[in-house]
């Protein structure tokens, strides 16, 4: 048999869990064997790397979810994103010289409340069959008596260094001699530990009041913050519907806004007849036209994506057939698109987990979790051990724009996850890390199994591409491409005009994938876990 994938997909009859962390997986299966559902799975998984997973996510950052019910065969949408404080405002940043946000230190980590939390809590009361206290066991235990530190945490810790140095409580956590953890070691988060015993005892208001709250507001108060313990009380999920379209035999659902979920849907619709199936896979044909259609997509989204509770968002124009094929005739077949023809904005720098998780029953939980840049704000709020996010440097200071922060507003979300159905059964749960790159490898990662029959594990492994930019300085427009793919394919998109960035076989940033498939006739449950994270994807 030809070997075309580092390792093959996990197989498992009963329940299975993926995400970027091999602990947090297994986290997640114990909650099944256990009895739980996939909600719990996914809730253990993601309280797991919360504390495994420090840089990439964390209880003081948003989540969104997907959930399917097997029972009554519907998809339900979760809205765990942060609300601006009451005292967010635009004019305030604007008074004081400030032209956007800043993306660390106290101000974009309090000008949001906490969301992810709020949703753990309402996906349980709505899904879940263990006590809540018993989906954050393994949590609190990482915490309280340590976690190893992999290699890539390592790096990360000695990349954000300079950010994290500042505040002496992210430095007790990550740096507790005053310099970055050799991998292998270990690390604990007492303070952690006993937060998520509050919520574990005490469910929302274990988080959002009491003793975890009062010193969440005390410490945004003294260090000249934002949120207050009346807008922690507030912060609440919210139950919506999820976005629905159709890719060749396949039914996708993507979460709404005030995500971006949108733009895969439009992506599809803006490729399905150009027919990649019977076009070279990983040929010039296939990523030129894919990043052409991701450049459009991310155009729509800059312009209208915003909180639908504030803005009038035109969702269903932007995933319909008709609208993609009129915005169809921008793409160029011959020759990259320039950035200043469709410009689009945002940054490709950011780090999220995603975790799948299918239980016995065939329920389903799409997660995606984040504190948007690596360590979030970089900043740990007093002695509760929590790392709090950054999420709100994506508004702007716009007054005109939709995404104008404002109080009660949650801001634009990179955040997506994705279910997939064919011939009405529940098929595919997908989803990544990656900031602006997720839309675009939820593409490439959909395509690769529809229109060439990758497995998941050969789709999350297979040579990827992303386009736009990490850092100021970096054009717009770069596309990054690892090297796997063919040389010919490569030199060809640069005759094509597109500004290359040429990476190794397998670069991290390219951003952690992740996926369960389920077999239409025997039912097996096949996971897919990246090998640029230290993920596995876990069954029994």
């Amino acid at each position: 048999m030809d070997i075309t994938t580092g390792r093959p997909a996990t197989m498992a009859a009963n329940g299975m869990v993926a995400c970027p962390h091999s602990l947090a997986s297994q986290a997640g299966v114990d909650a099944l064997r256990a009895g739980g559902s996939a909600v719990d799975a996914a809730i253990a998984a993601s309280a797991a790397l919360a504390v495994i997973y420090p840089h990439m996510t964390g209880v003081g950052g948003d989540a969104f979810w997907l959930i399917y019910d097997a029972r009554t065969r519907a998809v339900s949408y979760l809205d765990g994103g942060g609300r601006g404080a009451a005292a967010a405002d635009a004019q305030w940043f604007r008074d004081r010289g400030m032209g956007e946000i800043p993306f660390r230190g106290i101000l974009p980590a309090t000008l949001t409340t906490p969301g992810a939390v709020s949703s753990w809590c309402e996906a349980h009361r709505a899904h879940g069959r263990l006590p809540f206290k018993r989906d954050l066991e393994a949590a609190i235990g990482y915490a309280r008596e340590g976690f190893p530190v992999t290699a890539r945490l390592a790096g990360w810790i000695d990349t954000a260094a300079a950010d994290l140095k500042p505040h002496a409580e992210s430095m007790a956590i990550f740096m507790p001699e005053g310099r970055t953890p050799r991998a292998g070691s270990s690390l604990t988060n007492p303070n952690l530990a006993r937060t998520l015993t509050a919520l574990a005892e005490g469910g929302h208001r274990g988080f959002y009041e009491g003793d975890v709250a009062r010193e969440l507001a005390r410490f945004s108060q003294e260090e000249g913050g934002f949120f207050t313990a009346a807008d922690l009380k507030a912060q609440s999920a919210r139950w919506g519907e999820a976005l629905q379209g159709n890719y060749r035999d396949v039914t996708i659902y993507e979460t709404p806004a005030p995500t971006q979920g949108f733009t895969v849907l439009e992506m599809l619709n803006l490729l399905e007849p150009f027919e990649l199936h019977k076009r070279e896979r990983l040929g010039a044909d296939h990523a030129h036209l894919m990043v052409q259609a991701k450049q459009i997509a991310y155009h729509d989204r800059d312009h209208h994506l915003a909180d639908p509770r504030f803005a009038a968002v035109p969702m269903e124009m932007l995933i319909s057939r008709q609208y993609a094929d009129a915005r169809r005739s921008l793409m160029d077949p011959a020759r990259a698109l320039p950035w200043d023809r469709i410009p689009s904005y945002g940054s490709l720098k950011g780090d999220t987990v995603f975790i799948a998780a299918v239980d016995r029953d065939g329920n389903a939980a799409a997660l995606i979790n984040s504190l948007y840049g690596v360590f979030g704000s970089c900043v740990v709020a007093g002695n509760t051990g929590v790392v709090l996010q950054n999420r709100s440097a994506y508004f702007s200071l716009d007054p005109a724009h939709p995404n104008c922060v404002a109080p009660g507003k949650t801001p634009l979300h990179t955040l997506i996850a994705s279910l997939a159905f064919r011939e009405q059964k529940l098929w595919a749960v997908v989803g990544c890390m990656g900031a602006d790159g997720q839309p675009q490898i939820h593409a490439q990662t959909y395509v690769s199994m529809i229109d060439y029959g990758l497995d998941i594990q050969e789709a999350v492994e297979a040579p990827r591409w992303l386009s736009g930019r990490f850092a100021l300085g970096e054009d717009r427009d770069t596309l990054h491409i690892e090297s796997r793919f063919p040389a010919a394919t490569i030199d060809e998109l640069e005759r094509r005009g597109h500004k290359l960035d040429r990476w190794g076989p397998f670069n991290e940033l390219a951003g952690h994938a992740h996926g369960i498939t389920i077999d239409p006739e025997s039912g097996m449950r096949l996971g897919g876990s990246d090998p640029r994270s230290d993920g596995a994807a876990v069954g029994y």
